[in-house]
């Protein structure tokens, strides 16, 4: 999973990452039970992101993840700093941009 390895990598470099934030019993999830550090996760936001208007399969939900077989804990995702700027059609590649910073008087 995308994840556990991004929270291996980032701990190996940042220590102030530990990979036990970011596990409920041991596991990684992305469902309801997801841990708060993940739901506040970048990389989950930006994967996940818009992904519960999704109809993924006929008879679930929307925000319905096939390759986990759960119904993501977070379909209401808001980015403020970054704006998605292409997705390809099966949502294996997504690309975002910066937002232009806002005035500040």
């Amino acid at each position: 999973m995308r994840f556990l390895w991004m929270v291996r990598i980032g701990g190996g470099v940042y220590p102030v990452i530990k990979e036990p934030d970011y596990l409920v019993n041991g596991e990684f999830l992305v469902d309801k039970g997801v841990s708060p550090k993940m739901l506040n996760c970048l990389m989950y936001k930006l994967c996940y992101y818009r992904f519960g208007e999704l109809v993924t399969e006929y008879g679930k939900p929307k925000g319905y993840d096939r390759a986990r077989g759960v119904e993501i804990g977070n379909k209401d995702i808001k980015l403020e700093h970054l704006e998605e700027d292409y997705t390809t059609s099966n949502w294996i590649a997504r690309i975002y941009r910066v937002k232009p910073p806002t005035n500040r008087l």
